[in-house]
């Protein structure tokens, strides 16, 4: 338990490395790698990306700190006007580090994540749309999700599971890579059963979709 303890120790683990632990070495992630990047702290929202499924947050009421970095890691992100989001690490003399530096600098400017982090003001849901933080702003960031939801799951989930992952491997990263993995993953989609299923579908066959393909992390796409 990490409520227990030496107090130090439990904070050095959370910051090392998972894969700096043996009894994190047998518990692969979900793509079945073994070897991660992240600490157990930044895993908290880091993960949310190497799930093959979008992940939805919808937010009210107030928002701060770890919680902020949590829906920063997810796909989407629906508030109502009046919640009140901070990134408060700065309030504690400390800095966002549960991946606020990869999940930050995917939707807003640099000067507004600097200023976010330096200062830990509070903003509403209005602002935060504003500035990139938020999808959307809502009275009803529930059925907004569940809105949402329902459209990609009518998708192909091998379209959907591509798609993300593409941008997201791609949203900071060369030219050349961008269009490598663009390429990679439409050969995969090209004539699958999900694909010719989405087609048909389209046309007003409504053909089953079958169970997506697992290999649609970065380094399957490679071989």
């Amino acid at each position: 338990s990490l409520s227990s303890g030496n107090p130090i120790s439990n904070i050095n683990r959370l910051l090392n490395k998972s894969s700096d632990h043996d009894d994190m070495d047998s518990n692969p992630n979900c793509y079945g790698e073994h070897k991660r990047i992240s600490n157990l702290a930044q895993d908290v929202s880091y993960m949310w990306r190497e799930l093959s499924v979008p992940v939805i947050a919808v937010l009210h009421g107030m928002c701060f700190g770890g919680g902020m970095q949590i829906a920063l890691g997810a796909d989407f992100r629906f508030a109502t006007p009046d919640t009140k989001l901070s990134i408060m690490e700065a309030k504690w003399g400390l800095i966002p580090d549960m991946s606020a530096s990869v999940t930050l600098r995917e939707l807003v400017r640099i000067d507004v994540a600097k200023e976010l982090t330096m200062t830990g003001r509070i903003f509403d849901g209005r602002e935060a749309v504003r500035l990139g933080l938020v999808t959307r702003c809502v009275d009803d960031p529930m059925s907004e999700a569940m809105n949402l939801a329902k459209i990609i799951v009518s998708r192909s989930p091998d379209s959907v599971a591509a798609t993300k992952n593409l941008f997201q491997e791609t949203w900071v990263a060369n030219e050349e890579k961008c269009l490598e993995l663009e390429s990679s993953m439409q050969r995969k989609l090209l004539v699958s059963w999900n694909q010719l299923a989405t087609t048909s579908r389209a046309l007003g066959f409504k053909i089953p979709y079958i169970q997506r393909r697992d290999d649609w992390s970065t380094d399957t796409n490679k071989k």
